[in-house]
């Protein structure tokens, strides 16, 4: 039986989990705030927020193995048009744990971490540099991707919804009187991919993130951790979106504007490492700074499902992935479909396994 669902955010966690609860066979709308639009029309202040479009993908665990398999395939059936580029991916650590020392291209298979290959010293960047890798991996250009995925959700009989809401339960409110593009009747069901987790979570808090995107390409990902636990990286867009080289985590900071000094050192460290992505130029061709805010969360995300006071209503929580979101979304949509399913069966007395 087809349920009503309604999945609260349209970023990369909200628009990944609608579309496979389309897949399953349910009804779905999104309700947000702000929805995918191009990088040259989202104002970076009053949308600092939204932090989907900011971003771009790295490869890494767990769930990522999930999402790596469904890049795989959507690259496979959209190579030009959904925004995913595959490349190499390497890695520098000036200070490697065990957990490093001890990678073999042996486990590295077991951990289906595919093109894993040790780099010999001779090509580390400097001698601070103590271990390194690369391996496959994939960058998404956000903005193409994140309404690559809203076409598909529409045109799969997906309705959207810009609504700005104060809590999830407030959805089982909505009628089609009150909010006439809400069809389907009653919802039966909520997504909560709001990001943030509408302030009532004690253990999320805002991780201020500052990037910068150039116009140089690079043909891989580059992340080095340095011995003092900075970093810096690049994510390479592809389709003509530059390189975004960063970055910051900078706890419980609400700064709005770029700041200055920070752009001048990202962009130093990355040189130091990767001289080559200037390609002989003595300096970056900068397009813009990029600000924002990642919700986080103490413990790693919320990916369990509420059901709320006097059994009115579900709510299927998946926020607080922080700076993981691309990484982990077709993983977190795959258990948020496992929650819903799993309540609509106990409401039928049938096992929830």
């Amino acid at each position: 039986m087809a349920r009503h669902i309604a999945v609260i955010g349209s970023g990369v966690t909200g628009i990944s989990s609608a579309l496979l609860l389309l897949r399953a066979g349910h009804r779905v709308t999104i309700i947000a705030k702000d929805f995918p639009a191009p990088f040259e029309t989202i104002d970076p202040i009053t949308q600092i927020n939204y932090t989907s479009p900011w971003g771009g993908a790295l490869f890494e665990h767990p769930l990522s193995i999930t999402t790596f398999s469904h890049m795989k395939s959507l690259f496979a059936s959209h190579p030009t048009t959904a925004g995913i580029t595959f490349l190499k991916g390497v890695e520098y650590l000036e200070s490697p744990g065990p957990e490093y020392l001890s990678l073999t291209p042996a486990t590295a298979a077991s951990l289906q971490l595919p093109g894993f290959r040790l780099l010999p010293q001779s090509e580390f960047p400097d001698q601070k540099v103590k271990w390194g890798c690369e391996y496959e991996t994939y960058c998404v250009n956000p903005m193409v991707y994140l309404s690559f995925l809203l076409r598909r959700f529409v045109h799969r009989g997906g309705r959207v919804l810009k609504h700005a809401l104060r809590s999830p339960v407030e959805v089982f409110a909505l009628s089609e009187r009150s909010t006439p593009s809400l069809k389907n009747g009653g919802v039966d069901a909520v997504v909560n991919a709001s990001g943030f987790g509408f302030g009532g979570d004690e253990n999320m808090f805002i991780t201020r993130g500052q990037t910068v995107l150039v116009a140089e390409e690079c043909d891989a990902t580059v992340t080095r951790q340095n011995a003092d636990g900075s970093w810096t990286f690049c994510v390479p867009r592809g389709f003509e979106g530059g390189t975004v080289i960063g970055g910051t985590k900078e706890v419980d900071d609400w700064g709005v504007e770029p700041r200055p000094e920070t752009r001048e050192k990202l962009l130093e460290m990355f040189k130091g490492t990767c001289p080559q992505i200037l390609n002989g130029k003595g300096e970056f061709t900068v397009m813009g700074d990029i600000v924002g805010r990642r919700p986080s969360r103490r413990g790693g995300p919320r990916i369990e499902g509420e059901v709320l006071e006097g059994g009115k209503g579900f709510v299927m929580h998946a926020y607080g992935l922080g700076g993981r979101g691309y990484e982990l979304s077709w993983g977190v949509a795959e258990r948020v479909v496992e929650g819903v399913e799993g309540y609509f069966r106990g409401l039928r007395g049938e096992s929830k396994i």
